[in-house]
């Protein structure tokens, strides 16, 4: 399946001042898949290392750290004439070799020629956990996702939407010979979110209880990873908190709130079992900028936060919202199908690079999403029907002024001021193309 992520890779290996490439992502978000793809396509030969299912090779990094020896070595065991610039060697679930990790020094300084990319799903996790000595640096990183909604609609065989709609004019409607197919997949998109495996099933069979079951595997397969990977005394509280988002996102008001997740408890017993969660990618926070200004890192309120999911599809599923209830939107499908489509455009946001935060003025006033783009802060209202009437939208481009704004919602494409703000109104289903607009 197409991912985006393949020209990154792309432009890694061609690079002047390439150095091993770090490849992070959740659990099952495919890594591997996309690294094996690459290998295929880009190069003559290919060696793949899994740390995890082949402890054994962990033995050829405990001597020292002589890259050239170490791929001598590499090559006996695989049976592989490793050669740099002709080559990619895979260093899949690395985290399982902390001194693997540390290797990658070296490897930059002294096999520069060598195209090596190494992945791990709780790297994050282990470098805190291990204490392992890492490479600051001396590695270049990339970060996977999983699918967005522009890679399910070409996974689903209509790559046609994306060309005509890549360039679409803003002051002409978009017909439904378009608007109602993509609505259609939003809805699909929804229900099965961007797992890949999940993805290839409902390609392969449109069959919804054989997509919830690739979900349920995947989530059991993370329940796991709290009880192998996490400290045991911080194992309840994980799961306390992962059962705990879905509901939170559902509330009026979806900040995050400790006293919520278990009676009695307080955020200073839980804040480690939340970074948890976020170090191996399975939540994504957005912390409230009260007062935005440049760097919005540097005004935001640490300790006010709203807590989403990975993958709109899990979460979903998490939630036991039916495929049927999205499908027909029925009328009492109201406050979670605006979570969703908040947890939607979140993950769009972040797989285009871009780094959300919200706005709170006093309890009435909110704008879903700001973000920083070219010095610039841009407001993001996101509504999942086609109400655009937005009072916070309005008070926020006329206290702060922004050139740019955006509105997401049902309704079809236009362009119009509010204030000084030039905003665009764009479907949902086109989030995945703001830039584009942006650049105009």
């Amino acid at each position: 399946m197409y991912r985006e992520i393949i020209n990154d890779l792309k432009r890694w290996k061609t690079k002047a001042n390439r150095k091993p490439l770090l490849l992070s992502g959740v659990r099952q978000c495919g890594k591997t898949y996309i690294v094996n793809e690459f290998a295929k396509e880009n190069f003559e030969s290919y060696v793949y290392v899994n740390f995890e299912e082949s402890k054994s090779m962990s033995g050829i990094f405990e001597y020292d750290f002589d890259v050239k020896r170490i791929i001598t070595e590499l090559e006996r065991v695989v049976k592989v004439k490793i050669v740099p610039g002709k080559t990619l060697v895979f260093f899949d679930e690395i985290q399982e070799c902390p001194r693997a990790i540390t290797s990658l020094k070296y490897f930059c300084e002294n096999m520069k020629d060598l195209h090596l990319i190494c992945a791990g799903s709780l790297l994050g996790v282990a470098l805190k956990k291990e204490k392992i000595s890492f490479p600051v640096g001396k590695v270049n990183r990339l970060q996977l996702y999983p699918m967005n909604f522009k890679e399910f609609v070409i996974a689903n065989g209509r790559e046609d939407l994306i060309d005509v709609l890549g360039t679409w004019p803003v002051d002409r409607p978009v017909p439904e010979l378009y608007a109602v197919p993509m609505k259609n997949l939003l809805k699909e998109f929804y229900v099965v979110g961007g797992m890949p495996e999940a993805v290839q099933t409902w390609i392969e069979t449109h069959d919804i209880e054989d997509v919830e079951e690739i979900q349920s595997e995947i989530l059991k397969d993370y329940a796991d990873d709290f009880s192998k990977h996490a400290p045991v005394s911080d194992v309840p509280k994980i799961r306390w908190i992962w059962d705990s988002v879905p509901v939170q996102l559902a509330k009026e008001n979806n900040k995050f709130v400790f006293s919520h997740v278990k009676e009695g408890k307080r955020s200073a017993e839980l804040e480690d079992a939340l970074q948890w969660l976020k170090d191996a990618g399975l939540i994504i926070q957005t912390h409230l900028a009260e007062k935005p200004e440049l760097p919005l890192s540097g005004v935001a309120e640490k300790t006010y936060f709203k807590v989403y999911m990975s993958d709109v599809g899990l979460l979903r599923y998490r939630s036991g919202l039916s495929a049927k209830t999205i499908m027909e939107e029925t009328g009492l499908f109201v406050r979670f199908k605006g979570a969703l489509a908040e947890n939607y455009v979140l993950n769009e946001l972040v797989s285009i690079g871009k780094e959300p935060y919200f706005w709170r003025s006093g309890n009435s006033a909110e704008i879903d999403f700001i973000y920083e783009d070219s010095g610039e802060i841009v407001p993001v209202e996101v509504k999942s029907a086609d109400n655009t009437q937005a009072k916070s939208y309005k008070q926020f481009c006329s206290k702060y002024k922004s050139r740019l704004g955006l509105k997401l919602s049902t309704k079809n494409i236009a362009e119009n001021l509010c204030g000084e703000t030039k905003t665009y109104s764009l479907p949902l289903y086109l989030a995945w193309n703001i830039d584009y607009y942006f650049a105009q």
